[in-house]
């Protein structure tokens, strides 16, 4: 009585559908077992810590992980103060050789000239509504973004671990840091 195709009463095997969706979810927990993702990675080195230049590293690495990259910034030598709990909530901007301020070298050199250009630096971010250096650094951290501070500019500065903002990964050494970068698709120095 068979005619060849089974019936759909006695028959349990999975649809084409319910087998795309298992084949699917072994994929992602094989690649999660072996840590090999689509997600694209950027390394980027934060190396100065004045007030106009915390923004670019926090800016990129807060948009690339908008954009699902996995993404780690290691901060060295001046630009560990942008981590640093106490440090980033004063950043100064610096007046002299700075070719973009319209401030002749002569007139940044005068005492003060820092504290003006750094104030109307904080005067423009808040009238355009920018974030902040915490809030960028509070939404990147909360996006899965991995802040490492360097050891040996920790231990160069006097800095201890707990003087960071909570999140930032302490203690990373220059290897670790170097092996991150060539396992990246991007790396930047800024």
């Amino acid at each position: 009585m068979s005619s060849g195709t089974p019936s759909a009463a006695t028959d349990d095997s999975p649809s084409r559908a319910e087998l795309a969706a298992r084949v699917e979810e072994l994929e992602a927990t094989i690649a999660a077992a072996t840590g090999e993702t689509d997600r694209k990675k950027m390394s980027i080195i934060a190396t100065k810590g004045t007030l106009d230049m915390a923004y670019p590293p926090l800016i990129l690495a807060s948009t690339a992980a908008a954009f699902d990259f996995d993404v780690t910034v290691f901060h060295t030598f001046w630009g560990l103060d942008i981590l640093h709990e106490e440090r980033s909530k004063s950043l100064k901007m610096s007046s002299i050789g700075n070719p973009s301020l319209p401030v002749p070298n002569a007139l940044a050199a005068l005492p003060g000239m820092d504290r003006v250009t750094t104030k109307l630096m904080e005067k423009r971010i808040a009238d355009n509504d920018t974030a902040t250096v915490a809030e960028l650094l509070e939404t990147s951290l909360d996006m899965g973004v991995e802040f490492q501070a360097c050891q040996m500019t920790m231990e160069l500065m006097d800095y201890d671990e707990t003087d960071f903002h909570d999140g930032v990964t302490t203690g990373v050494g220059a290897a670790t840091a170097l092996q991150d970068m060539a396992d990246a698709d991007i790396q930047l120095l800024v």
